[in-house]
């Protein structure tokens, strides 16, 4: 069965010759919204998904602005509203080593070098200069686990097992 991954959702048109208002959760729109590239459409109320190739793209605001091959005019992308974006997995780009897609790292469970078992890895903040990786304990209790070299000390993402190494008060009850 193959996997598809989100690029970003259609929210609205912009004018009126087939431009659509993209919000975007792909780290690389450049590649992924280039022109000529392959995306598909994601809809609630269609079996299958509609194969669609970037025509242009551009930045507006917060949003990205995608017209696609085939459809010059506002309605014919009207019914593309509220659609998700996705991309087959043979698109992925390479990542350089110690980068890593989110579905790779949400969903690893989290140990110490001394394997005390924290939690598992339930979602990714990207608030700045570094990702903090929400882990959930036990209980009701979160831990916001900085990724950076000093406390990140190995991530097997076949094993879906993250090894930290926690700074002073990153544990704390």
């Amino acid at each position: 069965m193959k996997t598809f991954y989100n690029v970003g959702k259609i929210v609205n048109t912009h004018g009126i010759n087939g431009e659509v208002r993209v919000i975007s959760v792909t780290d690389f729109p450049e590649e992924r919204y280039k022109k000529g590239s392959e995306l598909l459409l994601f809809k609630k109320d269609k079996h299958e998904p509609i194969p669609l190739t970037v025509k242009s793209w551009r930045k507006h605001k917060h949003f990205d602005l995608l017209t696609f091959e085939g459809y010059q005019s506002i309605n014919d992308v009207e019914h593309f509203k509220g659609g998700i974006l996705k991309v087959s997995e043979e698109h992925l780009e390479r990542l350089e080593e110690n980068e890593y897609y989110f579905h790779e790292i949400i969903g690893c469970s989290v140990k110490t070098t001394d394997e005390k078992e924290i939690g598992m890895i339930k979602e990714i903040l990207t608030p700045g200069a570094n990702d903090v990786w929400v882990v959930k304990g036990k209980g009701k209790k979160e831990y916001l686990i900085p990724y950076i070299e000093e406390v990140v000390k190995k991530v097997d993402v076949k094993e879906k097992v993250v090894i930290i190494e926690p700074m002073e008060g990153l544990l704390d009850e």
